[in-house]
């Protein structure tokens, strides 16, 4: 390494750059001109070596407003543009610093005739692009009451997706929209429409501003050269996550100085679903043919056991740079890798563990539970309500405060009371052609019915799509009827009208309806309707009493989260759970290498955000006391054998509810627990209980 002496300007702080930095963070900081990729694994400071990047180029004397840094989220920026004031000891006042959005509205209010628009239009939000959209459909006569057809929310979303993947809006419906296929002819239109009142209103969305920009700088050569011209340092950050577009204009950007630095991780490139595409980062080397490589490897974050687990499952995918974490860690407890019974025990395991680590001073907020979809947490979101162990759910509403999951809820309590008026009416509202006002005539004579069967074959004098919307309703409660199980019902909802209902409005419908066959799941449990309504019900009022509760207190609260919520977090004890094959990896992603990819590298997203303790968690049978097995996680089967420890759980032949595990002469910890899913206390011979104040390994394979 060279050495690099600098004298500070007058009033700056004079900073020990080989001091404060890694070797490897050192080599970016100080030969970061060209064009360069700095491949920043979990945990190794990346945001450390930006900052301190920055701060370089500014002692070296490179003016702020030469300078552009691109986040991909304002928080990010302004805690770069932070740090770097710190280190310095003065304003940076003048760098350009941003989301690729806000730098493209600055540039935009600049160009904006250049580009059909006042500087001072407008930008809307989505509930803005919704309303418009909406606007286009009533404009353009299109008859949304013939079939299901997708809602403003829903073509908003293609359209968006269609813009940023840089895809006609066919090839957008078939890969994600089948449904709507037929429709694409109308589609189209309504997408042209959308463009032309935009225009009329002065009026640009988010997506408008990155190709309003990008269409700019390529038509306009002298737009180009100038703004290229003034940025000698273009530094983007999180490349992995950039799109089509957004790889453009780093591209137009640097394009007179050539100094681009990009930081980012293949091995973290996980959200496609947002158009975003790993080829930008895994190609930059070829789009910019003199590019250096630096390879930040050094992990402060996690341990070395935590990091061979992530080490040996990435080396299985094909497309990316190889690398290996390093830890600075001390060594600790190998990852646990646990099979339990069923979700419910799974759930009881990770809960009991959540309150060991308590025990040994690990605060519920420095603990967290990760799960490929939202509809995985159901069982385990039960089971912490039942111990009272509070939580706080990232990356959506909480199981039961979910709508899909309220409507379906709603079904089973007509079925249950057809008196009950606040069921009607939501039931009402998602049928076609019921409005808020009839939705109120119809519950107000159906609830005057001594039973729901009279209610449905009554002649309720309705006309038009009313009465189609209303013999739509009641055919699903003819069928309700003939069910006695809660499981079958909420199946047999999900599979109707319903099922159309929810593709129609909303984008995650697949996810969705998932939730709805965990919710199934759950209810396999319960064989008669009114003792499992009881139960949600209770469970129910328990979430608003606690979220009424939670406001304004600071508690300590275990952290639930989709994976994709929890990238850039991290936690002392991370739990992975529903590691089962069509769980995670998705079943959706089975048939594609492409996709296979993008879901190890979730995986290996998720193991890396723990610091301590990680434990790997999978149900061996779907559903309540079935034979439907599951297989482990491809992913578990990638891990070395002797890399991890395996917990295994036996349940018990009788019902007994004290908490405790027993230990072998061979070092092998058996967990016992009973039908009812409750720890079971060792016999007189047994080895001296644990109190679940400790964690429990043992050597038995899957």
């Amino acid at each position: 390494m060279r050495e690099f002496v600098l004298s500070a300007p007058a009033g700056r702080r004079r900073i020990d750059y080989e001091k404060e930095l890694n070797a490897e963070q050192l080599d970016v900081v100080l030969h970061g001109d060209g064009a360069c990729l700095v491949l920043a694994g979990a945990g190794s400071g990346k945001t450390r070596t930006i900052t301190y990047r920055v701060a370089h180029l500014l002692d070296q004397g490179v003016r702020p407003e030469e300078i552009l840094l691109l986040t991909f989220t304002n928080k990010a920026a302004r805690e770069m543009l932070a740090r770097v004031e710190a280190l310095l000891g003065s304003s940076v006042a003048g760098l350009w610093g941003g989301t690729f959005h806000s730098v493209a509205n600055r540039i935009l209010r600049g160009y904006a005739a250049d580009v059909g628009r006042t500087a001072s239009f407008t930008i809307l939000d989505q509930e803005d692009s919704r309303d418009l959209i909406g606007l286009c459909l009533k404009d353009l006569h299109v008859d949304t009451t013939a079939r299901r057809f997708p809602s403003a929310g829903t073509i908003q979303a293609i359209v968006s997706y269609r813009r940023n993947a840089a895809l006609p809006l066919r090839d957008v419906l078939e890969r994600s929209y089948e449904s709507f296929l037929d429709l694409a002819p109308v589609l189209e239109r309504v997408d042209a429409s959308y463009e032309r009142r935009k225009r009329e209103a002065d009026a640009v969305d988010f997506d408008d501003l990155l190709l309003l920009l990008r269409d700019l700088l390529a038509q306009r050569p002298d737009v180009r050269d100038r703004l290229a011209g003034q940025f000698r340092y273009v530094l983007a950050d999180e490349y992995q996550d950039t799109n089509a577009i957004q790889a453009d204009l780093v591209r137009l950007l640097s394009s007179a100085h050539r100094n681009v630095l990009v930081v980012g991780d293949d091995a973290q490139s996980i959200y496609s679903f947002r158009a975003a595409d790993i080829r930008n980062i895994l190609r930059f080397p070829e789009t910019y043919g003199e590019a250096k490589t630096f390879r930040l490897v050094t992990n402060y974050r996690s341990t070395p056991e935590i990091l061979s687990v992530a080490n040996a499952v990435i080396a299985q995918n094909r497309h990316q740079f190889k690398k290996e974490l390093k830890a600075v860690r001390a060594s600790a407890d190998k990852p646990c890798v646990v099979p339990a019974a069923n979700a419910q025990q799974e759930a009881q395991y990770v809960a009991e563990q959540m309150l060991a680590l308590r025990g040994e001073g690990v605060a519920l907020a420095d603990q967290a539970v990760l799960f490929r979809a939202a509809f995985h947490s159901q069982a385990l979101e039960f089971e912490l309500m039942k111990r009272d162990i509070p939580y706080e759910y990232r990356g959506g509403m909480k199981f039961f405060e979910r709508a899909h999951v309220k409507d379906i809820v709603a079904h089973l309590r007509l079925v249950a009371n057809p008196k009950d008026e606040a069921a009607w009416l939501r039931v009402l509202a998602l049928q076609p052609g019921v409005g808020a006002v009839t939705a109120a005539r119809i519950a107000f004579r159906a609830r005057a019915f001594a039973a729901l069967a009279e209610a449905v074959q009554a002649d309720l004098d309705l006309t038009g799509r009313a009465a189609k919307g209303w013999r739509q309703a009641a055919g699903v409660f003819e069928k309700l009827l003939a069910q006695s199980q809660p499981a079958d019902m909420i199946r047999l909802v999900a599979a109707g009208a319903y099922r159309d209902y929810l593709k129609a409005e909303y984008p995650d419908a697949d996810d969705r309806l998932d939730d709805l066959e965990q919710f199934a799941l759950f209810a396999e449990g319960y064989d008669d309707l009114p003792s499992f309504l009881t139960e949600v019900s209770l469970t129910d009022e328990y979430g608003a009493a606690r979220a009424g509760a939670d406001d304004g207190e600071a508690e300590d609260r275990v952290v639930l989260s989709t994976v994709h919520q929890a990238k850039g977090l991290e936690w002392d004890a991370v739990f992975v759970i529903n590691l089962a094959e069509g769980k995670f990896p998705h079943q959706r992603a089975m048939g594609s290498r492409d996709e296979i990819e993008e879901e190890r590298r979730l995986f290996y997203v998720a193991v890396t955000r723990a610091r301590k303790r990680l434990f790997l968690t999978y149900p061996l049978a779907a559903g309540h006391d079935t034979l439907a097995l599951n297989r482990p996680s491809p992913f578990l089967l990638e891990i070395p054998a002797d890399a991890v420890e395996h917990v295994r759980l036996r349940h018990a032949p009788h019902p007994i509810r004290d908490p405790r595990s027993t230990r072998r002469d061979d070092g092998e910890i058996t967990i016992v627990f009973d039908e009812l899913g409750e720890r079971v206390p060792p016999s007189a011979k047994g080895g001296k209980p644990n109190g679940g104040g400790e964690f429990l390994r043992g050597v038995e394979e899957y």
